[in-house]
């Protein structure tokens, strides 16, 4: 892995909530911290509300992690694009990603810890 990467199981139970609504809530979620970011909770895909999400055509690729494939949120009262992004193919270094959705934390979308 790279050195400016680390990755670990997030101590403790994780929740995403998008429009006051929980799309999930987790206790195997994982923390990525890299140089220069915030550190983001990933939370295992089992543990959302898939229903909720709606895959976009938006792609972003990172030289350490890989492509990343967005989703919008879809809560009652709006519609929050590109909010959820997962690595489906992430590089060896970062492969403990794969299976996990990680949460622009927004207004109206966040992410805490229980």
């Amino acid at each position: 892995m790279s050195d400016d990467i680390k990755i670990r199981p997030a101590e403790g139970t994780w929740v995403v909530r998008a429009g006051g609504a929980v799309l999930g809530e987790s206790a195997n979620a994982l923390e990525l911290s890299e140089s220069g970011h915030p550190d983001v909770i990933y939370f295992p895909r089992d543990d959302i509300a898939m229903a909720l999400l709606d895959r976009t055509d938006h792609v972003t690729t990172c030289p350490k992690k890989g492509e990343a494939r967005y989703f919008s949120i879809m809560s009652k009262s709006r519609t929050y694009l590109n909010a959820v992004w997962s690595y489906e193919e992430p590089k060896e270094a970062v492969s403990q990603i794969r299976g996990y959705l990680a949460f622009d934390e927004q207004d109206g979308v966040t992410v805490e810890q229980l």
